[in-house]
């Protein structure tokens, strides 16, 4: 046996190798927390509206900084204002729609959609019993409200205007802002561009009878999608996968408990005053939500996808083919 120093030394030496060969573990460790945590600005296509609860509970429920995520909502006036807002690099991350999506990348820009917020159609356009307007081609010389020239709105009356042969030139667009119906009953525009919700809204604040065309049935694709750019995907992408599962956890947290994100919209939407309203509209996103074949919330479909980026193309809405298989990055998605 070696006598007792010599012992002790040698093993104080194994010690000091161990923890020495630990430390760049604990380091990479310790990076990879610190990268999975941070801020994150959310580009929004809308202010903070009842529909987005999920989002807007955060100081309530903190399932953003359950995953170290500090979230940060910018509001925006449409999809596309959403994407100009990534553009700049004033947000992380686009809450936008698939028309504006296209459109940017059509322009060139390296955009990758890395989760599927809505994945059915709910755009439609409403116009009041006694206009008359029951088809696309009725549209025709019309004036016709949506939300703002940036937004889902925009993009969806397009698809309809197109596939009745019309284009933005056969009808004077007007801009009314959001959930307001108001211009229509006031005969300011003849029918206006809207979603589910916005609808919803306005038959409770007394719409009256109306003819409803639902893009759905024209193409029926995602309504809004994330957004991020090439760089920011590479940069923080245990960051992103982080807010990914946040949100997620946030959207399954509206759906199982509508009532109480209702309440909690009373307190954090703009439009929130009216609880009943509030659960109607939240119970519309909840369905909106759901993928169709039991599949995870967020999961992106491909085929569906790449047939409204063709569509858009064939429409003369974007001028480039869409390889929608290179603009998604799934990869990302917080395991089922």
């Amino acid at each position: 046996m070696l006598p007792s120093p010599t012992r002790r030394t040698l093993l104080a030496a194994a010690a000091s190798l161990a923890a020495a060969s630990l430390a760049p573990l604990a380091a990479r460790a310790q990076d990879a927390q610190t990268a999975a945590s941070g801020k994150i600005t959310l580009a929004g296509w809308s202010k903070p509206i009842s529909e987005i609860t999920n989002i807007l509970a955060e100081p309530d429920k903190g399932f953003f900084k359950a995953q170290g995520v500090e979230l940060v909502y910018l509001p925006g006036a449409g999809g596309g204002d959403a994407i100009r807002n990534i553009l700049s690099g004033q947000a992380d991350v686009a809450f936008t729609d698939p028309g504006s999506f296209f459109m940017a990348l059509d322009k060139g820009e390296k955009l990758r959609a890395i989760y599927d917020i809505y994945p059915r159609n709910v755009f439609n356009v409403v116009s009041l019993k006694s206009a008359g307007i029951t088809r696309p081609a009725d549209l025709k010389g019309k004036r016709i409200g949506v939300y703002s020239l940036a937004s889902g709105t925009r993009q969806n009356l397009l698809v309809l205007l197109h596939q009745a042969g019309l284009t933005e030139a056969d009808i004077e667009i007007v801009v009314t802002g959001v959930l307001n119906f108001a211009p229509l009953l006031q005969g300011q525009v003849d029918a206006t561009a809207a979603t589910d919700t916005g609808l919803l809204v306005g038959r409770r604040r007394g719409l009256g009878d109306v003819n409803v065309m639902n893009v759905a049935d024209t193409l029926n694709v995602s309504s809004d999608l994330f957004v991020v750019r090439e760089q920011i995907l590479q940069s923080k992408q245990a960051l992103l996968r982080s807010f990914l599962k946040a949100y997620r956890d946030s959207a399954a947290w509206m759906i199982a408990q509508p009532e109480e994100a209702a309440t909690l919209a009373g307190k954090r939407a703009i439009d929130g005053t009216d609880r009943a309203i509030n659960l109607e509209v939240i119970k519309l996103r909840n369905a909106a939500s759901i993928a169709s074949g039991g599949r995870p919330l967020g999961t992106i479909d491909l085929d569906s996808l790449q047939k409204a980026a063709d569509v858009y193309r064939a429409l003369g809405l974007v001028q480039q083919r869409i390889d929608v298989a290179a603009a998604v990055d799934a990869s990302l998605l917080p395991a089922a």
